[in-house]
């Protein structure tokens, strides 16, 4: 298998591709680089993007599937400090639909989130229906109620959510979002839970851009991952596939006007005790 091609009359032998490399399947051979067990690149496109001549070819990263950065493009560490910091959990949402294409330009995004071994791996399931988001809800709380009623220690502190729903018809799992997106992967896949969480946080961080507010989904994970079977014959997953994370989205009903603090930092240089 040939997997790069090289470009000899636009190559500088700079030897960035070979430096790059995270499986160390380039090297150098008299100025030019070569591949040496091609079978085991991971398609991380590393070698191609770096290269500053368009001069390197990958057929499992093609030079015509990159886009090119401009320098322009970079934002000031105060401007990017204020968008992280910006983001927040949304748990009040305008009964506004949140159209499909806008769905998908979110996800178009959360899929290029870093995935250890480039494994990605996910994919996603998007629920707009209001019956069927009703339904979720409903299902959700049938399981913490019967977890409250054993005994489980860590339901009790969620107990009021139950009563609040049974008592009030307050929606406490789902917060009446128009839009829920499940992250899905093959149940064997070891890193499915990982990789869905980076996945998710691209997909809460770029919503702001969109309009969007996102909250995970605590309550409804907690319920699927326990395999409760009337939720699990709800979502009727594809053969072999089980939910990883979920995050609800819509158009938050309220605007921040604050930056909220956190815990101070807490960072150690170099051993404890060395």
């Amino acid at each position: 298998m040939e997997l790069i091609n090289v470009n000899r009359e636009k190559c500088i032998s700079c030897g960035a591709c070979s430096d790059v490399c995270p499986r160390r399947i380039i090297t150098m051979d008299d100025g030019f680089p070569r591949d040496v067990y091609p079978t085991t690149c991971i398609a991380c496109g590393h070698c191609v993007a770096v290269c500053p001549t368009k001069a390197l070819d990958n057929v499992r990263s093609p030079l015509s599937g990159q886009t090119p950065i401009e320098e322009q493009s970079s934002i000031s560490s105060a401007a990017a400090r204020q968008f992280l910091r910006s983001r927040r959990s949304i748990r009040k949402y305008k009964q506004q639909p949140v159209p499909g294409s806008v769905v998908r330009d979110l996800l178009d995004v959360a899929r290029l989130a870093p995935t250890g071994g480039n494994s990605q791996g996910i994919s996603f399931i998007v629920i707009r229906e209001a019956d069927v988001l009703r339904q979720i809800t409903a299902l959700t709380i049938d399981w913490l109620e019967e977890a409250v009623a054993e005994g489980s220690e860590w339901a009790q502190k969620y107990a009021g959510y139950v009563r609040a729903y049974r008592n009030d018809g307050e929606d406490t799992v789902l917060r009446n979002a128009p839009c829920f997106i499940l992250a899905t992967a093959a149940a064997e896949f070891t890193r499915g839970r990982e990789n869905s969480c980076f996945a998710l946080a691209y997909a809460e961080l770029y919503a702001p851009a969109l309009g969007l507010g996102t909250c995970w989904a605590g309550i409804f994970e907690a319920c699927i991952f326990a395999g409760y079977q009337p939720m699990i014959k709800l979502l009727n997953l594809p053969a072999g596939k089980v939910v990883t994370a979920a995050i609800m989205a819509g158009y938050p009903q309220y605007k921040y006007h604050r930056l909220v603090d956190r815990n101070p930092l807490a960072i150690t240089f170099g051993v404890p005790g060395k």
